[in-house]
């Protein structure tokens, strides 16, 4: 039985009729937005989560403020809609029922994000404000969290910087009394000092902090990440591990295959949170697209494999820009975010 309770949510709660205005309904046909499960009272929703038959939810995080934190460019608050709405617009069918899932809504941060926007330089002050702001968003993302996780559920996280890996972490840890190992797929290790909250350190808080057990980095770029860092994995490689792209397709020393599977394997005996940040895939807008990365493809079998092969705790898509500060919108980000959406799901119904 759960026995905590949420004091005060921050959590917006979708009902089928929010969702109807994404699904576009076809005759003949059934799409996952038709059949996917949803809260019918929000104020008790979490009575009511607890006795859905389903495996997984959705839950959507519209901020950037960890993204600005860390120097970043903003347009990572955009990427939740769009992946919502190509994913409920697959069909639903034998490999995919949207009976599996539900779409539980997104964390309210419009007032931090105002407060955000309100920012317009990067002074030391202005830095200190946003780290501050991304703290108050870790309290909200890892109260409803640690909840859909002791529910015995697996929680798909959209949206927003990677920073939010810290509190999905610390709320599955904590929904679950243990460490948690994670495994992500990420040009950077996303071990920076501990010097305030933003997405360029939310696996080290999580670490320090003892959520972590084992985490381990599948094709890291090499020239991307401090000689600190480095150092870090190695000086404490049993619990740390990082396979680097470069093996993978500039010296070709290790097929992808094997050093997906080594990189599933240094996190394998243990609960596991899988996640991929979109700066990993080639030309995907993101905070800081790529032109030398992975492949959508590559990319969904990772999705996939690690829903397979790991007793996965969670998914968490991260860093997705559809909607870059500084350019205009890119539609195809929503369908690729569905994409391994899916791919991991099938992978969890595999295992």
């Amino acid at each position: 039985m759960i026995i905590f309770v949420i004091t005060m949510s921050y959590l917006f709660v979708y009902s089928q009729k929010d969702l109807s205005q994404f699904t576009r309904s076809r005759r003949n046909e059934t799409k996952i937005g038709q059949e996917v499960l949803t809260i019918s009272d929000a104020k008790n929703w979490q009575q009511e989560l607890s006795g859905l038959p389903c495996k997984f939810v959705l839950l959507g995080i519209p901020e950037d403020i960890g993204v600005r934190a860390n120097y970043g460019r903003g347009g990572a608050h955009t990427a939740w809609k769009p992946a919502l709405e190509g994913f409920l617009n697959q069909q639903s069918n034998g490999f995919l029922s949207g009976k599996t899932c539900c779409v539980l809504g997104h964390i309210e941060v419009n007032d931090l994000m105002e407060k955000a926007n309100a920012i317009t330089t990067k002074t030391a002050e202005d830095i200190a404000i946003y780290r501050a702001l991304v703290s108050e968003i870790d309290t909200r993302v890892c109260d409803v969290i640690k909840f859909i996780s002791a529910c015995g559920k697996v929680p798909i996280v959209v949206g927003g910087g990677h920073n939010n890996a810290y509190p999905i972490i610390k709320g599955c840890s904590q929904g679950l009394s243990q460490k948690i190992n994670v495994i992500n797929c990420d040009p950077h290790t996303d071990f920076r000092p501990i010097e305030g909250r933003h997405s360029g350190n939310g696996f080290s808080y999580a670490y320090k902090e003892n959520y972590i057990d084992k985490y381990a980095v599948f094709c890291m770029h090499e020239q991307y990440n401090t000689a600190q860092v480095l150092n870090d994995f190695t000086k404490d490689n049993a619990h740390l591990y990082f396979s680097t792209y470069e093996d993978v397709f500039v010296r070709e020393s290790k097929s992808f295959s094997a050093t997906l599977n080594q990189t599933i394997g240094f996190v394998k005996q243990n609960i596991c949170g899988v996640e991929i940040d979109l700066d990993a895939i080639t030309n995907v807008p993101s905070s800081a697209k790529t032109s030398s990365g992975l492949s959508p493809v590559q990319a969904r079998q990772f999705a996939y494999q690690c829903g397979k092969q790991l007793n996965a705790l969670y998914f968490h898509i991260a860093e997705g820009a559809p909607i870059l500060s500084h350019i205009k919108a890119d539609n195809k980000t929503g369908k690729l975010i569905a994409y391994l959406i899916s791919d991991f799901i099938k992978g969890v119904n595999e295992n």
